[in-house]
């Protein structure tokens, strides 16, 4: 691993930026272009004043005016045809139910769905059934919409006293659910669906059992895990704020993203990223950003992608960033900086070979301890800052969120708490 206070200072200067450019978006390209008073002056960190709008807007907005940036094809599933708007309740059979939900002495859960990824009749009748057999009250049921990915939801679940939430979609599902869920103290439990369910696999659960999942909720234990939060600002230079519960990105990972087809997606599942990633490739500029970790010096760099990670394992057993774990209140970053072919292929070197095969093994972690490859770095702490010019995409968790010029992001050690099957192992985590 490259020492976190190893500067690289070999980036080219930022395109230019408009001279109508709000202040604080200029002093993000003054940054990039490499001025320390800059990238203080314009800090989105902890110790500012800086606050995230409430109304904040659809990512696809954000991206104006150049509405190259786009909501990504596997967000828009999160949604119902039939149920457009908000947060919207249903009841076991799948009628509207008001949002104010009759009192109760009982425990009670609420499961939170994407009605696209589930059989919704199937699920809400076992939830019922294992809350029944647990003496437990009837569920709450609430489908994700158009306007909500399960945020909103989460949170009226919570405004009724549930004692437990259970999420079932894809990755931004449980995201969104996870981000309304963090510091509240009530455990979420994953019932594993849709293409990814990164969280899922990196806490070791089992992926096609739903019922001991949701058998977790109501007889299982319990653990506290990190979680994350990116603090952005835009080209227009509103701030706003997002939780992430397995990794963040800036740059060619959004991008990937971006261009994965929806219909390959639903055919192959994740594989569908590779073609995502080689049409990315294509059109693929280095950019140059200023970055600084908690307590550390500033540094300069070009690079392709800079990745913010909770937890470290993607599907396939690939490992992202070696070592990092859930629950250790530390940020992983990785920072990718690849120069020509055999760069990349230093880039793939690494994360599929070196991460995934060698570090396995005492062999092999000591041949990497005498290499040297600067095509990915890894740095850790608690949080980190970076700046850019122009405004690069950003990702969560796998959904794009339009374009920043600035991202802050942190770790909430011990953040949300994770219903897991009885004795589940949680040594690795």
């Amino acid at each position: 691993m490259a020492a976190p206070d190893e500067p690289r200072d070999d980036a080219e200067s930022p395109e230019n930026v408009p001279d109508d450019a709000p202040a604080d978006v200029q002093a993000d390209a003054a940054a990039a272009d490499g001025s320390h008073e800059h990238f203080d002056s314009a800090r989105l960190g902890d110790d500012v004043a800086d606050h995230p709008r409430k109304d904040v807007p659809h990512p696809k907005d954000a991206a104006e005016p150049d509405d190259t940036i786009h909501q990504p094809e596997d967000v828009d599933p999160d949604s119902s045809a039939e149920l457009p708007g908000k947060a919207q309740r249903v009841d076991a059979e799948g009628e509207d139910a008001p949002m104010d939900a009759e009192t109760t002495q009982k425990k009670r859960a609420a499961l939170v769905y994407n009605p696209t990824k589930v059989e919704p009749e199937v699920l809400r009748a076992r939830v019922a059934e294992l809350a029944g057999e647990a003496g437990w009250a009837e569920p709450l049921f609430y489908e994700t919409t158009v306007d909500d990915l399960g945020d909103d939801a989460t949170r009226a679940a919570l405004d009724e006293k549930v004692d437990a939430v259970l999420v079932a979609g894809g990755d931004g599902t449980v995201r969104a659910v996870a981000e309304a869920l963090t510091s509240t103290g009530v455990p979420l439990t994953i019932v594993p669906s849709g293409t990814g369910n990164l969280l899922a696999r990196n806490l070791n659960l089992p992926l096609t059992d739903t019922d001991a999942m949701i058998r977790a909720t109501f007889e299982g234990d319990v653990h506290s895990i990190d979680t994350g939060l990116a603090r952005i600002r835009r080209a227009d230079g509103e701030i706003e704020e997002h939780g992430f519960s397995v990794m963040a990105g800036m740059g060619l990972d959004a991008a990937m993203i971006q261009n994965t087809r929806d219909d390959l997606k639903k055919q192959v599942g994740w594989v569908a990223y590779v073609d995502g990633a080689a049409r990315s490739l294509v059109n693929a500029k280095p950019f140059r950003v200023m970055y600084q970790l908690n307590g550390h010096r500033l540094h300069s760099a070009k690079v392709h992608s800079v990745l913010f990670a909770n937890c470290g394992a993607l599907q396939g057993g690939v490992a992202l960033i070696p070592d990092a774990s859930i629950a250790d209140g530390r940020l992983d970053v990785a920072v990718l900086q690849p120069t020509g072919v055999l760069g990349w292929l230093g880039v793939w070197r690494s994360i599929v070979w070196d991460n995934s095969v060698l570090r396995r093994f005492r062999a092999g972690r000591r041949v990497l301890e005498r290499r040297k490859d600067s095509s990915v770095r890894y740095l850790r702490g608690t949080g980190i800052e970076l700046a850019t010019a122009p405004a690069q995409p950003i990702e969560l968790d796998g959904d794009e969120f339009g374009e920043a010029t600035r991202i802050y992001t942190r770790i909430v050690a011990g953040g949300l708490i994770v219903a897991l099957p009885k004795g589940h192992d949680v040594s690795s985590i």
